[in-house]
């Protein structure tokens, strides 16, 4: 059974920081794409990072700059560095897998098939 448990999110003041984690199981992490996205209350999701096998990373343009995508292969782990948090990233944060080598770097939520719950990160002073 694919699992994805996103932990870490929380109340955080505008300038602060978060680390988000996602534990992945159920799958070969290290082949898989694994990305972050987001979503907002009566917004669509959209994504915020993605890092391949090989830990390259693409960011979003509101994510460059103040978040870090990683991963740890070893601990089939997936991580999200945020800082400088601003109201504005207040969403449901969701980690993801993909399959699909060259779609996972167009950062479409149809490109990934394995999804977590998600973990609240609320920025207010």
């Amino acid at each position: 059974e694919v699992k994805l448990v996103e932990s870490g999110g929380g109340l955080v003041q505008p300038g602060g920081s978060l680390r988000l984690s996602c534990a992945a199981s159920g799958f070969t992490f290290s082949s898989y794409g694994m990305a972050w996205f987001r979503q907002a209350p009566g917004k669509e999701r959209e994504g915020v990072a993605v890092i391949d096998s090989y830990r390259r990373a693409q960011s979003a343009d509101s994510a460059k700059g103040r978040f870090t995508i990683s991963r740890d292969n070893a601990k089939n782990t997936l991580y999200l560095q945020m800082n400088n948090l601003k109201p504005e990233d207040t969403a449901m944060y969701y980690c993801a897998a993909s399959a699909d080598r060259l779609g996972w770097w167009s950062l479409l939520p149809s490109t990934f098939g394995y999804w977590g719950q998600g973990t609240q990160v609320t920025v207010s002073s």
